[in-house]
This record gives structure tokens, sequence and C-alpha cells, in this order.
């Protein structure tokens, strides 16, 4: 009976130290603007929109990174589910929103808004933090955050 518990307290601890183990510091971490807006350099010069994700674990390392929808030159269909569907599958503790704009155009729309303010509440449901949204135009960015247009 000792050497079953002794067993099972040695597996348990050799488990622990695996998953500590495993946790891979080459992951790029994102905890600024400037980070997250080299993680996006696939958006510039796309004809189309293009909605892109960046899935973080809960030291904002990058763990996934997914292009959820291409539109048009002006828009693009997004919807809660194709978000989050990844986050959870991945275990992502927050994300970040991107998209580009084609048009050149460094506005942000009242659709790029409402959006935002959807998947914000989406992701309060799932627990899984929105920490920005950042548009991308061939001459630079635009961060939400920065903007003061993020709503929490």
């Amino acid at each position: 009976m000792e050497d079953t518990k002794a067993i099972t307290i040695k597996s348990a601890l050799e488990l622990g130290s695996r998953a500590v183990g495993s946790f891979n510091d080459s992951l790029p971490i994102l905890d600024s603007v400037r980070d997250t807006v080299a993680q996006l350099a696939d958006l510039h010069g796309k004809q189309k929109e293009n909605f892109m994700v960046l899935y973080l674990n809960a030291r904002k390392q990058l763990i996934h990174k997914e292009t959820i929808s291409i539109g048009t030159l002006t828009e693009t269909l997004v919807h809660p589910r194709e978000v989050f569907e990844p986050a959870i599958r991945h275990l992502s503790s927050s994300i970040i929103l991107a998209h580009n704009h084609p048009s050149k155009n460094r506005e942000v729309s009242d659709e790029d808004i409402r959006l935002t303010e959807k998947l914000i509440q989406s992701g309060t449901i799932l627990d899984i933090e929105v920490l920005d949204h950042i548009i991308i135009t061939d001459d630079g960015y635009i961060s939400f955050k920065e903007k003061g247009l993020f709503f929490k």
C-alpha cells in the first residue's frame, strides 16, 4: 500500500514537472502594440479585407494566429463563433483582433466599433479577454486601445 502511494506521488510530481517544463519561452510575447503589429506583417498589401486573430496564453505569448475571414475591398464578415472557436481549442486566455484596410483609409468605421464591442461582450462571457483591435494599412496601423476606442 505504501509503495502504491509513493508511486502515485512520484507520478504526480513528474507530471507537474513536465507541465512546467513544457512552457515554451521561445514564443513571442505580445505585451505592446509594436510587438503585435510585427506579427501582422502578412496583412500588408492584401487586396481584400482580411480579419485575423492572435491567440495568447496567460503570459501573453502568441500560441496561434489565424485568418478568420477574407472579404471584399471594403468589408469582411466576422462572427464571434469563428473568432472564439480557435481560442477555446488552443486554450487561449486572451486574443488580439486585427484586420487590414486595403483602401488605405486610416479611419475606424462605425462597423469596426460595433464588431469590436460585440466580440468583447462574447469574450467576457467566455472569460477570454479581447486586448486590442488593430487595423493595418499600407502606411501604418490604428490601435483601438491607443486611440481610446477600446470598450470594456
